[in-house]
């Protein structure tokens, strides 16, 4: 049974930095991409970041030179760390691995 859980949201202020823990269970980093999402309020969910099987990484331009999308083969675990978090950077943070996705977990940018 695969299962992917995401950790590490939370309230933070403008300007501020946040990492987000993606552990999965079930399934190998090793051969598969993994990919970070978001979903803000009454918004569609969109892609903000992608780690290949080979490292190589993409990411949405509204992110990028804030966010850092890693991952850790060996303990199963994809992270992303966000600096310069905006209020437009607010909504539910989802991880993705092939048709899985995890629970997700909640970012909130606010003063």
């Amino acid at each position: 049974q695969v299962q992917l859980v995401e950790s590490g949201g939370g309230l933070v202020q403008p300007g501020g930095s946040l990492e987000l823990s993606c552990v999965a269970s079930g399934i190998m980093f090793t051969n598969n991409a993994v990919a970070w999402h978001r979903q803000a309020p009454g918004k569609q969910r969109e892609f903000v970041a992608q780690i290949g099987s080979d490292h190589t990484t993409t990411y949405a331009d509204s992110v990028k030179g804030r966010f850092t999308i890693s991952k850790d083969t060996a303990r199963h675990t994809s992270y992303l760390q966000m600096n310069e978090l905006k209020p437009g950077d607010t909504g539910v943070y989802y991880c993705q691995v092939f048709k899985f996705w995890g629970q997700g977990t909640q970012v909130t940018v606010s003063s």
